[in-house]
């Protein structure tokens, strides 16, 4: 028997591990129905964006807005919901967690509902802010809720809830927004958010604990931060928004913008490291994770939103889709992530975040690629297999990123890194989306002129060309040889333009694959965290 007791010791310390995390106790169903609830709102936030936006032009029709002053139905939204995502952890600690969650998403379906009631222009942008000021807060909340209220084992599963609002949602939008638009009335873009509105609020309801309000915070808040970042953010938005429409910095209007900006945001950042408790706290960006992990944070949000906004815009201008048809091509970068990110928290225990990561960040990037030598017929078959391999980086990268990004961040920190992490991927898609609007117009002149070189009427097929196209338009009924011919030269026009337009569509796509490719080498300096398995930690 004494002989035998040395194996009996070993063997129990081997099953020690194996008792312990029996023994630890279970996550309490609350936890869970407060996690999805607020995950679901942050989804219904972000697919606003996309649904909105995809039905724009009949939402402009209805109120009789102008195409130029309609795009503030948007950037209202935008403006109203960069500035208060990073803000959110601070009133939450004023007000409790669970009074201001509860109190924006019933305010987020009261403005949704309101918003299809506007009977102008005026009246849709001041709703459309105060629904992006009360959406904006989800976001943040669902991020900071799964971080505090989960432990390091199970955050994995949390962050791949979380996904889905941050990439799935961008991406199924458009599809939702179209069919509703076509079939429905635009009306029921913002109706669509009161069934899963109603449930979110029911979950968080019975899940999130009260606690008592702490309104003295108001009085030590860091004031002169929130309004200089307030400022600066709202400024910044809308030159981003705004500068392509109004020829940028040729707009007084955008360099007055831009100045307030700068100063702002400078002077946010001077008090932001000054002051004894900060709204922000920036010196997270110092570490190695948070700091890398938002560079490639802010790049995901350039190409994702960037290629949310392209494609649509591609399909309409060169294949003359409508909005339902546009939904159904980019149907398949949503929907292969409603398989795939369930399973990425599994993928994460057996292999290395940080593969996941780069393997994400390489398809998202292949995908970009594949789509640099765009053709006149490249329509919905062409883009079914960019869309899915597409679809299946965003599942890989989003849930490892802001798990190694968000690895060590402390509870008190929590509100400040949710904020920021959130903030920096909002603002690459607003950068994106400015950068590739200019992008467009100046490639497509740059591509004309060098097209129109090869169109010259020294040229015999050039001549050869236009003949047969007066011809065609003298045997469909115009009568006058140099009226046929003039609408042979303009045909040819709109044949150069069109081209012209495909080739800057392309290169478009090589940005943003290039911008992923700086978000993958960012990747390559993350460093592993201990708690997450799979591979050896360094």
């Amino acid at each position: 028997m004494t002989a035998l007791q040395p194996t009996l010791n070993v063997a129990a310390s081997a099953d020690l591990p194996r008792a312990a995390t029996q023994a630890a106790p279970a996550i309490p169903a609350k936890t869970w129905i407060a996690v999805i609830g607020a995950t679901l709102g942050a989804f219904m936030a972000v697919l606003n964006i996309q649904i909105v936006n995809a039905s724009l032009a009949d939402v402009q029709g209805a109120i009789g807005a102008g195409i130029d002053d309609g795009g503030w139905i948007s950037t209202s939204y935008l403006i109203a919901e960069i500035v208060v995502i990073p803000l959110s952890g601070w009133l939450a600690r004023v007000f409790s967690v669970r009074r201001y969650l509860l109190t924006n998403a019933f305010l987020f379906l009261v403005f949704s509902a309101a918003c299809a009631l506007a009977q102008d222009l005026p009246q849709m942008i001041a709703l459309r802010a105060v629904q992006g000021f009360t959406g904006g807060v989800l976001i943040p909340m669902a991020f900071t809720l799964i971080i505090t209220l989960l432990p390091k084992a199970k955050q994995p599963i949390g962050l791949a809830l979380f996904a889905l609002s941050a990439t799935f949602a961008p991406a199924i939008g458009p599809t939702i927004g179209g069919y509703l638009t076509e079939n429905w009335g635009w009306q029921y873009i913002f109706y669509v958010n009161l069934v899963p509105g109603a449930v979110m609020i029911g979950m968080l309801y019975v899940s999130l604990d009260s606690r008592p309000m702490k309104l003295s915070l108001l009085r030590q808040g860091d004031w002169a931060g929130i309004i200089t970042m307030a400022i600066g953010l709202a400024a910044l938005q809308t030159v981003l928004e705004e500068g392509n429409k109004d020829d940028w910095f040729g707009s007084p209007f955008i360099v007055k913008l831009s100045v307030i900006a700068l100063v702002a945001l400078t002077a946010f950042l001077v008090i932001e490291l000054s002051v004894d408790k900060p709204l922000l706290n920036l010196r997270l960006l110092l570490r190695r994770n948070f700091g890398f992990g938002m560079l490639a944070n802010f790049l995901l949000g350039v190409a994702l939103y960037g290629s949310v906004f392209i494609l649509p815009q591609y399909l309409a201008r060169i294949q003359g889709y409508n909005a339902e048809q546009i939904g159904m091509v980019l149907a398949w970068t949503g929907l292969p992530q409603l398989l795939l990110i369930p399973l990425v928290p599994r993928l994460m225990q057996r292999f290395d975040a940080r593969i996941l990561i780069g393997i994400g960040f390489a398809l998202f990037a292949g995908s970009n690629f594949m789509n640099i030598f765009m053709s006149n017929d490249y329509a919905t078959d062409q883009l079914f297999w960019p869309n899915v391999v597409r679809a299946v980086g965003q599942a890989l990268v989003m849930a490892p990123l802001s798990a190694v990004a968000t690895s060590g961040i402390e509870p008190e920190n929590a509100g400040s890194a949710s904020g920021l992490f959130n903030m920096m991927r909002n603002l690459g898609g607003a950068v994106a989306i400015a950068l590739l609007q200019t992008l467009l117009t100046k490639r497509e002149q740059y591509h004309s002129n060098v097209l129109m070189q090869s169109v010259s009427m020294l040229e015999q097929a050039t001549r050869t060309r236009i003949e047969q196209l007066t011809q065609y338009f003298i045997n469909h009924g115009v009568a006058d040889h140099a009226e046929a011919t003039h609408r042979a030269i303009a045909a040819i026009d709109k044949i150069v333009q069109k081209q012209a337009f495909i080739l800057a569509f392309s290169d478009t796509f090589y940005l943003l694959g290039m911008a992923l490719i700086v978000a993958l080498v960012a990747g390559l300096f993350l460093k592993k965290p201990g708690h997450l398995a799979g591979g050896d930690a360094h």
